[in-house]
């Protein structure tokens, strides 16, 4: 007798109501401390930075990524070793040794590329030279995830593309939409069914990988943690507080993101038995 497999979408979400639990109770043992309450109006000043640095990272990533995958599915050969290059090798380097690479060899050869070029420009007293310490180190942290992540991102929506029916795409064809018409009406809307969950899946590690950022000085929510921590020696406190912070965003954010993924999957289903 064969058995259907459970399904945890199906189950009571006894995990949401513990965690929420706990988080009541940890925010009611910060509210009436004083000292928790200290740490925590330090550390949240960092938050807005966090949030900052993963919505751009995120936009800019799912952009460059959306644009290599359509390179790497193009009918050119040269877009599609290009793509398949930029990805490749990104995906090998670990997003902290990324960071340190546009941080310190990526701006400062930057910078003197571009003073190189635009010399005539200076000399006319056009424009001013560029100074690395121009370049922000958040902006350079920026572009560190930005880059790291679009190579993971891209292969995200290659896999969704080639998700969709080819035998869709050929009809679209014969009836006479153009390339464009094709990827807008036909294929996008039904691989983003399948985008979606690990893009979600990424944009919460970005959240957390945006803490990498604290290594160059920019002062996020773990940077202002680390700060407080060095000069109070309250360790304890301070990390649980930022741990604290970090799960309120990542959990929240992923329940957003499946509840969203619920509401495009009933809307898909209506439209298909519509």
């Amino acid at each position: 007798m064969a058995h259907s497999r459970p399904s945890s979408d199906r189950d009571f979400p006894y995990w949401l109501v513990a965690a929420a639990a706990i988080a009541m109770i940890v925010a009611v043992l910060i509210a009436t401390n004083d000292l928790y309450l200290q740490v925590l109006s330090i550390v949240s000043k960092g938050v807005w930075i966090t949030v900052f640095v993963t919505l751009v990272g995120f936009a800019f990533a799912t952009l460059i990524g959306l644009v290599l995958a359509l390179m790497g599915l193009s009918r050119s050969l040269v877009l599609r070793q290009v793509s398949r290059f930029y990805v490749e090798i990104i995906r090998g380097v670990p997003i902290l040794v990324l960071l340190f690479y546009i941080a310190f060899v990526g701006a400062p050869g930057f910078v003197l590329a571009w003073n190189w070029l635009t010399l005539p420009l200076q000399e006319a007293g056009l424009v001013d030279a560029l100074r690395v310490r121009d370049i922000s180190l958040m902006w350079r942290a920026i572009i560190s995830l930005t880059i790291g992540y679009s190579a993971f991102i891209a292969e995200v929506f290659r896999a969704g593309i080639l998700s969709v029916d080819e035998g869709q795409i050929e009809a679209a064809e014969a009836l006479g939409l153009s390339r464009f018409q094709r990827f807008r009406f036909i294929v996008m809307p039904q691989a983003l069914r399948t985008i979606l969950p690990p893009l979600g899946n990424d944009f919460v590690a970005m959240v957390k990988d945006s803490s990498l950022v604290s290594v160059l000085g920019v002062a996020d929510l773990t940077q202002m943690g680390k700060v407080y921590a060095s000069g109070s020696f309250r360790f304890f406190e301070t990390y649980s507080i930022v741990a604290y912070i970090y799960l309120l965003l990542t959990v929240g954010l992923s329940l957003a993101l499946r509840a969203f993924e619920r509401r495009l999957r009933k809307a898909g289903n209506n439209g298909a038995h519509g």
